[in-house]
């Protein structure tokens, strides 16, 4: 809340608030001491004995009503006890500064979890306080041990139904222990330029395997996996953690995440009050006994409940399932971050406090994402991210063939492998116009023109981190079933690759081709250079094994492209639901 919200007298300037802090040279957010209520709100912590000695840290304001402490969705940690600020000398923040909050906002993916970093690291200038919001719980060593800034970043997204908190206990299963209610892998490229939000259904069909798990005494436990299970059991169920979850992610994708953040129901209504409300879309009269959503045909601003309402409609939209849900909640998704983005939200100061109480209190992160520092590094990543190269993804599934009744899906073999492999290999969903013309240019340049016969193509095959025994493999099928007769096997590579190449003369181009066409070969991985001699005196090329190598006679090129049964929307579209 701004000056004059806080109960302040209203001839103080909001802007006079801002205080340069001389040890770390950032400028935060200070309030007339005299005023009869704290600086910043007071953090969460459980009621104080009446015997015990007073808790350490900032006092309550008098007559201030005590923060309610919600039923954790998870096993949490809290930090200690902020410290006292740093005296400091009262001036007018100065215009420069106004831009900080742009370069700190983040958004994500998640129905709960998606945004709520965005007011943490936005409001990094009452680090201490925030930091004493923030729960966390050990990722079991389940992650990479936490994102980096020179790498591709995965973050994995849960949104739990844990029916915690003020209000939510009517929401169908009160005793909920908390499941994987919504959950989204957030896919960013190591440039920064794209990423991809893809979102996984809590039917799905999965193997969850064995999961080592801290308990709340600290003590650890192996839970037992479940194979052929709701993909929506791998938290919660049997005291699982959402370090499981990202196990099953890993297992189920290929893809290991670098952390996790879990939110409830409180979340989403939180959020949207903070902003004052998000616009979305319907496009048809809504009217849902089981979300108690009641919404008329055209665009509404919502928040609050009626936001949480939003987000859980599915019985009223689409095929009335899961899936559909899905697409709801992407919608809503991509309408928050927009709000996040406008001037309304970056320039006003009140709301950007409020977001980052409403996003710390409501956030659950791992062990390795554990503080206002990180978040707000994670937050200065993902903020060089345009919204729309975001693109919202569903995995590919069908029905389940097993179930005559069908309440399960299982995944569409033929188009989720690839949509894995895209993320795995950093290619973008949105297809960035110009990275994709310079990416076309270059394979064009080395891939067009004339093919060799294979029985001309000379080539010396080395391992250079593949699987041992691949250049062997890949000689006989060579050999034997592509007429490349004039190949032979020359052991390990002097170094380590991680991608595999093909290194030819420039007058072995059409050698080079015919072997990238039998091979799959992308452009990139053809390397003009030099020949080298083979064991019968003749120049021949030279194929590397690199540690992509997937094997003698499967393509090695990466899709470029998303399949076209792929549901998906970019964040910078209003859509309507139907």
């Amino acid at each position: 809340m701004d000056a004059q919200g806080r109960g302040r007298a209203d001839d103080i300037d909001p802007a006079d608030q801002w205080v340069l802090n001389p040890n770390t040279g950032e400028y935060e957010l200070r309030l007339p001491a005299s005023a009869p209520q704290s600086g910043v709100p007071a953090p969460r912590r459980p009621p104080a004995s009446d015997s015990g000695p007073p808790a350490r840290g900032r006092t309550e304001a008098p007559g201030r009503p005590r923060p309610e402490t919600p039923d954790p969705a998870v096993p949490r940690r809290r930090r200690g006890a902020p410290e006292e600020p740093l005296p400091g000398r009262r001036g007018r923040r100065p215009a420069k500064k106004a831009a900080k909050g742009k370069k700190v906002l983040l958004w994500t993916g998640g129905v709960m979890a998606f945004v709520l970093v965005a007011g943490a690291g936005a409001a990094y200038f009452y680090i201490e306080h925030l930091n004493n919001n923030i729960a966390s719980v050990s990722d079991d060593g389940a992650s990479t041990g936490g994102f980096e800034k020179d790498k591709a970043i995965n973050i994995l997204l849960i949104g739990t139904d844990k029916r915690t908190g003020a209000g939510n206990e009517k929401y169908g299963d009160a005793g909920s222990v908390g499941h994987a209610d919504t959950t989204i892998l957030l896919h960013v490229s190591k440039d920064r330029s794209n990423a991809t939000a893809l979102s996984i259904p809590r039917d799905l069909i999965v193997d969850i395997p064995d999961c080592p798990t801290t308990q709340e005494d600290g003590s650890q436990k192996v839970i037992p996996g479940t194979p052929q299970t709701r993909f929506n059991t791998s938290l919660g169920q049997d005291g699982r953690t959402p370090s499981c979850t990202m196990r099953t992610v890993t297992e189920l994708t290929g893809v290991k995440p670098d952390n996790f953040m879990v939110a409830d129901f409180n979340a989403v209504k939180t959020l949207t009050s903070a902003v004052g409300g998000v616009d979305v879309c319907v496009g048809k009269d809504i009217d849902d006994p089981d979300s108690h959503l009641k919404l008329s045909k055209g665009t509404h601003t919502i928040e609050g409940e009626q936001a949480l309402a939003f987000v859980r409609t599915r019985h009223a939209v689409g095929f009335g399932g899961d899936l559909s849900r899905i697409g709801l909640q992407q919608q809503f998704l991509s309408a928050l971050m927009r709000k996040l983005k406008s001037n309304d939200t970056l320039t006003s100061p009140s709301k950007m406090l409020d977001l980052a109480e409403a996003g710390t209190k409501a956030l659950t992160v791992d062990s390795q994402l554990d503080s206002i520092n990180k978040l707000k590094d994670l937050g200065l990543e993902l903020g060089k991210l345009n919204t729309k190269n975001l693109t919202f993804a569903t995995t590919p599934v069908i029905d389940n063939p097993a179930e005559k009744v069908k309440t399960t899906v299982v995944l569409n073999e033929s188009s989720a492998p690839q949509v894995f492999d895209m993320i795995k290999n950093d290619v973008s969903f949105t297809a960035v116009k110009e990275q994709k013309k310079k990416e076309a240019a270059a394979v064009a340049a080395r891939l067009k023109g004339t093919k060799a016969d294979a029985s001309e193509v000379r080539v010396r095959i080395t391992n250079g981190g593949a699987v041992a025994g691949s250049a062997q493999e890949t000689l006989s099928w060579l050999q034997n079933e592509e007429g490349v007769t004039k190949s032979e096997n020359a052991g390990n590579a002097p170094a380590t690759l991680a991608k595999t190449t093909l290194e030819y003369a420039p007058d072995q181009a059409d050698q080079a081709r015919r072997l990238a066409d039998i091979m799959g070969l992308p452009g990139s991985a053809l390397k003009p250079g030099e020949s080298v001699t083979n064991s019968q005196g003749v120049p021949a090329m030279t194929l590397t094994l690199g540690k992509d190598f997937k094997g003698a006679g499967s393509s090695q090129t990466a899709p470029t492209k998303a399949p076209a049964d792929v549901d998906k929307s970019t964040a910078d579209k209003v859509e309507c639901a139907k």
